[in-house]
């Protein structure tokens, strides 16, 4: 995190220290203009907008045919810090754990703002839990902050994926990091020594300030997310994904895979068809609602 204070004489002095800089800086009217690194974490998951069943043979969901997309949460998460970076200054990489089919993801990320991309892939990675995946990712930002050569002041991570729900890795990532952690946040803005964030709750918001480093997870804001243009999805095809193998982060194979991981799937199971309701029409009302107690006692219900 660079901070830069602002009088009245030197806009043109901190324009030329971003360019020295080689980072975009963003003239406000505030007295501190707090430029951040931001690592947006992605997951690729099944379009959830498509009803997918089980294989009956094999238990696994069938994905023929259905198309890996953006973790919907994670794409509010990049909407989230570009917005950020346009209105304080800062840069933004997102990274992904996954094979080479990942990289469409990365790409979709590049083509509405993300400066750089990175995917973490290696064989011994497969069947990690989210425990596994938070250290992998643990090992992965440090050695991105190496490549960059700076330091994340905040990750973003989504609140969930779509495919499992879990909702569990950026709290996890933030215990092997050492750092603070927010969960369900729908803003974040810059404040002195760190941000400020907005997390939903159940009964309304809380609003909480955090010093740098941090990790957020976010839920939906009161925006959707940018679109890609034809000249941005263009420049993604080019744009260089770097890739990052276990060799590269040093992992210890005893956490990572099947063997780090301290919890296993053991099967999948769809959800129960909703049955058709029953139409109570008796002589009265007082009649019908006794005959729809009688029902709920018959079942069990209560």
């Amino acid at each position: 995190m660079i901070k830069i204070h602002l009088g009245k004489n030197i806009r043109v002095f901190t324009w030329l220290v971003c360019r020295r800089l080689h980072t975009s800086c963003a003239i406000k009217n505030e007295e501190w203009i707090t430029i951040m690194e931001i690592l947006v974490l992605i997951k690729q998951v099944p379009d959830d907008s498509v009803e997918i069943k089980l294989d009956p043979a094999t238990g696994a969901p069938k994905l023929d045919g259905v198309e890996a997309v953006v973790n919907a949460f994670d794409t509010y998460a990049l909407e989230m810090a570009k917005r950020y970076i346009e209105d304080n200054g800062g840069n933004v990489t997102v990274a992904t754990i996954g094979d080479d089919d990942a990289t469409a993801a990365l790409r979709t990320c590049l083509a509405v703002g993300a400066g750089k991309a990175f995917l973490i892939k290696d064989a011994s990675f497969a069947g990690s839990d989210t425990t596994a995946k938070a250290y992998i990712l643990s090992k992965a930002v440090a050695k991105i902050e190496e490549i960059n050569g700076a330091k994340f002041d905040i990750v973003f991570c989504g609140k969930e994926a779509t495919d499992f729900s879990k909702g569990m890795v950026g709290v996890q990532l933030a215990s092997e990091l050492g750092v603070g952690v927010a969960t369900d946040v729908i803003a974040v803005d810059p404040a002195e020594g760190g941000v400020t964030v907005k997390q939903e709750t159940e009964t309304g918001y809380n609003v909480i300030e955090m010093t740098t480093p941090c990790v957020v997870t976010i839920q939906k804001p009161d925006y959707d997310p940018r679109y890609p243009t034809i000249k941005t999805k263009m420049a993604a095809r080019k744009a260089t994904i770097n890739e990052i193998t276990a060799a590269d982060l040093a992992v210890d194979a005893a956490k990572i895979g099947e063997a780090g991981s301290l919890t296993k799937v053991l099967k999948l199971y769809e959800p129960p068809k909703k049955q058709a309701g029953v139409k109570i029409q008796e002589e009265t009302v007082a009649d019908s609602t006794m005959r729809a107690l009688a029902m709920i006692a018959e079942a069990k219900v209560l």
